[in-house]
């Protein structure tokens, strides 16, 4: 047998195969480049970089070399002590009823003019809007009642059962001098 025969043999059992896949319907012809990795072989290379990296991270962070003071600082953050003691103080005076009596009120509402159940509104609503904004202490004045027809000042009586209703008002009383609005007015100190 010559190299001839055996080219000749070769050639005849490629188009015996040729034909057999023609038959069955199945070309099974590989279209993988020559010498290309598996995708395993590409899963585990790219675990191995992965795994690279992370070791190269960790070796990093390592080495690093961090102020201890700065690192405390980061854990436990800074605490401003006059700021601290300041509100403190804010709140023990806020909170301490001779000092919210003698403070001036910081919001007023006149309800001259106006009927009971206009002022009534009125007067929820302004309490209302106080309590939001944190206004502690407020002023309502009322009038003396000097132009109304009955014995009592109509509008003072209002606000007295306002005051003693709501649960929002606390301490109240009247201006001791004449320029706050003296009888004809009304402070109240709010929970």
């Amino acid at each position: 047998m010559d190299m001839n025969d055996i080219l000749n043999q070769w050639d005849k059992i490629q188009s015996d195969k040729i034909k057999k896949q023609k038959e069955s319907g199945k070309n099974q012809v590989s279209h993988k480049k020559a010498n290309a990795p598996t995708a395993e072989e590409k899963a585990r290379a790219a675990e191995r970089d992965f795994e690279k990296s992370i070791q190269k991270q960790i070796e990093i962070d390592n080495n690093k070399t961090v102020n201890p003071m700065e690192m405390w600082l980061r854990r436990y953050g800074t605490i401003d002590k006059d700021k601290l003691a300041e509100e403190t103080q804010e709140h023990s005076k806020l909170s301490d009823r001779n000092y919210l009596i003698k403070m001036r009120p910081e919001a007023q509402i006149d309800l001259h003019g106006l009927h009971q159940d206009e002022a009534l509104v009125r007067l929820d609503s302004f309490v209302s809007s106080c309590k939001l904004k944190g206004i502690r202490k407020i002023l309502i004045i009322h009038g003396k009642g000097i132009h109304t027809t009955g014995t009592d000042p109509v509008l003072g009586e209002l606000v007295r059962r306002f005051i003693e209703s709501d649960k929002r008002c606390g301490t109240s009383g009247h201006p001791k001098n004449k320029e706050e609005g003296g009888s004809g007015a009304t402070w109240v100190i709010l929970k």
